[in-house]
């Protein structure tokens, strides 16, 4: 049943490919380029005329995707990874942010749980992994080797994803790449074209720090107040004053991606409500950051105006994933009961369900980024990984910390040891909704990886279970998924931001388009996802890739001049009750055989997903 849907699926790609392309042909005689600009954690519903006039514009007089979807896990590199490829992550294998990848990788910190917003880790992973880790070509890399202009330019990590493969040592044309790394040892080194250009616009040839923007904080300190203007004022500048102007002097089609850290930075390290549930990431500083990268697509914008480039260009506008505001509370974990140094009261320590598991299930516990030292009374994690067993270097269980949700490795596939852990999962009230590889089994209470197209091509290791922790809205006197607060394993604190669950405020981030090859004052209704606007970035440029995986995007083909819309569906799964009651329940939409995941989880436990899950709808709101 399941090869026939994803060849179904593969047969509605087609079919809207060979729309678009009698569209293209019938509509565009000139040359099209592309501009997709990530305003990283941006929630669609903080965006009005007064918040972000640039982004609303856009989304008015241009096309407002009414029903988006970052796909869960809902983490930057993950949803990165789709946006670059057209492919779900379970066949991109970023699962996360923090992955397992079975071997220990030096530029990372000696680790087997390396965190992957870093340069010099994506090449150690790509060199592993047979120099493509994503196992799926991204659209940089066919828009290169079609003799097209590209670039990427800002946050460190996904910015680089994009065109990852790229190597300056080899003949030919190259990607334009900056980011934080940019004029360090670890930054992509850049042309003496770009140098030269850099030079005559009165730019400096490497990257300004974040500043003050960067401090976190902790338990007893506030985190930031200012937003990161320097640092994207000057990747702002450095699009349109030499990037954009160079593509313009070479005549030819271009794509550009533009990777705003803001508002994401500025509500992970908020300092508005230090171990406080309100403002959270509905503060000053969060407002500041959404405001700051307005201000970056409004000067893109200008640019292309300037430049004669405006009614050549289409732009994509598409964050990453939403956000929430971090809870640390629990009343079942024994790691709360625990004091440490460094974490209030009573409160979740960074680590959690490590030391947790590790508890529950007698295994020594061993730090992977502490060179593998034994975890014993009131220490945790330093980065909230765990290695679980009596050997740490043959571990019998990996715990990937990720925030909203955590990854569970088994490196030997032990059903038995899948079926404690589990069931010390159920245990605790912050748990909602698991997720387990599919050749380990159905356990109640749970459902499959490839309910949710985690289970695909991934050349690195699928995760043994996803854990989703619990969300709900707040009383912030705005819509619920402005409101959305969840329980986060992380070093950030209550009251600070995060996002990676299945909460729908998660899920739902900010899409908009406008350009030529797009309907003007257009609302679509029906759901639209990261993997999407791969596909459809790739089919606006002609670009045809070789896949490897099925588990594909759509060519957003009803939001384009002529495009006929098609149905949507609304659907519900839901597993077998575990002892006690509890079920993983999937809210998802469908237009043809492509679902669109809402939210997922134990009901009432999840900002989505009610408790009579059944009737939920699932109307972006």
């Amino acid at each position: 049943m399941r090869r026939s849907l994803l060849l179904l699926s593969a047969g509605l790609t087609v079919l809207s490919t060979g729309l678009i392309n009698e569209l293209a042909s019938a509509q565009n005689n000139t040359p099209r380029n592309l501009i997709l600009f990530i305003p990283d954690g941006l929630r669609a519903l903080k965006v009005s005329p007064e918040t972000a006039p640039a982004m609303a514009e856009v989304r008015d007089k241009g096309v407002n995707f009414k029903n988006p979807h970052s796909l869960f896990p809902t983490f930057t590199m993950a949803n990165g990874s789709a946006m670059s490829t057209g492919h779900y992550l379970g066949d991109t294998g970023v699962f996360s942010n923090t992955i397992w990848t079975g071997y220990t990788s030096a530029p990372a910190g000696d680790t087997v749980v390396p965190f992957i917003e870093n340069d010099a880790v994506l090449g150690d992973i790509d060199e592993h992994f047979k120099g493509k880790y994503l196992n799926e070509e991204t659209i940089l890399k066919m828009a290169r080797d079609k003799g097209l202009s590209t670039a990427a330019i800002g946050k460190v990590g996904p910015t680089y994803q994009f065109d990852h493969t790229d190597k300056l040592e080899k003949a030919g044309q190259h990607s334009i790449v900056f980011d934080d790394s940019t004029g360090g040892k670890n930054g992509v080194a850049l042309s003496d074209e770009v140098k030269d250009a850099l030079t005559k616009a009165g730019l400096p040839l490497a990257t300004p720090p974040r500043g003050d923007n960067s401090k976190a904080g902790d338990a007893k300190t506030p985190g930031t107040t200012v937003a990161n203007v320097a640092q994207q004022a000057y990747f702002a500048d450095v699009a349109t004053k030499v990037v954009l102007p160079m593509f313009k002097a070479r005549n030819k089609p271009f794509v550009l991606v533009f990777w705003s850290r803001d508002p994401d930075g500025s509500q992970h390290n908020t300092g508005d409500s230090l171990n406080q549930i309100k403002p959270g990431i509905n503060g000053p500083t969060s407002m500041a950051g959404i405001k700051n990268a307005d201000t970056n697509l409004a000067q893109l914008r200008k640019a292309l105006d300037e430049l004669g480039l405006a009614s050549s260009t289409n732009i994509i506008v598409s964050a990453d994933h939403g956000f929430s505001t971090i809870s640390k509370e629990s009343k079942t974990s024994p790691s709360a009961k625990v004091s440490y140094d460094d974490t209030p009261k009573d409160f979740l320590p960074m680590g959690f369900l490590a030391l947790d598991l590790a508890k529950a299930l007698d295994l020594p516990l061993f730090d992977p980024n502490d060179k593998n030292a034994k975890i014993e009374g009131n220490k945790h994690p330093k980065a909230g990984n765990g290695v679980l067993g009596k050997d740490p270097e043959k571990p019998d269980l990996v715990v990937a910390t990720n925030g909203g949700s955590d990854l569970i490795y088994l490196p030997n596939k032990d059903k038995k040891l899948a079926a404690k852990t589990i069931k010390a999962l159920l245990e605790q009230d912050y748990v909602s909704g698991l997720f387990v590889e599919d050749s380990l089994g159905r356990f109640p209470g749970t459902l499959p990886l490839s309910s949710i197209n985690l289970r695909g091509k991934s050349a690195t290791p699928t995760p043994s279970i996803v854990v989703n922790f619990r969300s709900y809205a707040s009383d912030c006197g705005e819509a619920p998924t402005n409101c959305s607060v969840q329980v986060a394993d992380t070093v950030l604190r209550q009251g600070q931001g995060m996002h990676g669950s299945f909460s729908r405020g998660d899920t739902m981030n900010f899409m908009a388009a406008i350009g030529p090859d797009f309907k003007a004052g257009y609302v679509d209704e029906i759901p639209v996802s990261n993997a999407d606007v791969g596909m459809t970035a790739a089919q606006l440029m002609g670009l045809r890739a070789s896949q490897k995986g099925e588990l594909v995007g759509r060519v957003m083909s009803e939001a384009m001049p002529n495009g006929t819309v098609p149905k949507a569906y609304v659907g519900t799964l839901k597993s077998k009750p575990a002892e006690g009651g509890l079920m993983t329940v999937l809210n998802f939409q469908r237009v043809g055989s492509q679902r669109y995941f809402d939210a997922a989880g134990f009901p009432g436990r999840t900002l989505g997903l009610e408790v009579d899950a059944g009737r939920q709808k699932t109307a972006g709101k």
